[in-house]
């Protein structure tokens, strides 16, 4: 039934990138820049992962895309111009067993986290997600190694990552902008 939707992705890549500039605008297109996602057309998404969507490397991603193109994505992004703050921008995924299901993509956006701890929310936010569609209460607030133990136990999610990036604003008050992004490929 899947292979009769023109609208489903069957690949997504996940890029992130930093940008620094005067102009709040222009430092979000030096992220876009920075992380090789600034040619295209880009409409934003709402969080899920489409059944049987792999996840390729960048690089294979972007041969699929061609300058001007409408892409779909889902974006976690930050700004400031507060000297010397910390933000993230991150995209967490969660991963379901059985590739017939959907999983989910979760965008966190932080100010005063570092890069691991910002990713590791991310995870847990999709994690958190996925599992309420089975029906299962998922402890956010457990260790790391609980976490796992419980993606073996479940056995409906197999996998969970991030794709985080972060940054410290400029000292003299440019504008930052941090952006992780996951871009689904059509084709």
């Amino acid at each position: 039934m899947t292979e009769d939707c023109p609208f489903l992705p069957k690949n997504m890549f996940l890029t992130k990138g930093i940008g620094k500039h005067k102009e709040k605008l222009s430092s979000f297109e030096l992220a876009l820049r920075s992380a090789g996602i600034e040619k295209f057309n880009l409409v934003l998404v709402s969080s899920i992962l489409p059944p049987k969507c792999k996840i390729i490397p960048k690089q294979k991603g972007l041969e699929y895309l061609k300058p001007g193109q409408i892409v779909y994505c889902v974006m976690a992004q930050n700004s400031s111009n507060e000297p010397n703050r910390l933000m993230a921008a991150s995209i967490g995924v969660a991963i379901p067993k059985n590739p017939e299901h959907y999983g989910y993509l979760s965008e966190h956006h932080s100010f005063g986290q570092k890069e691991a701890v910002a990713g590791e929310y991310a995870e847990d936010l999709a994690a958190e997600m996925l599992a309420s569609t089975y029906g299962i209460d998922f402890d956010i607030d457990a260790s790391y190694n609980e976490k796992k133990d419980f993606f073996k136990i479940d056995g409906r999610i197999i996998k969970t990552r991030n794709n985080t990036q972060s940054g410290i604003c400029d000292k003299t008050g440019l504008w930052t902008t941090v952006i992780s992004t996951a871009v689904f490929i059509l084709e």
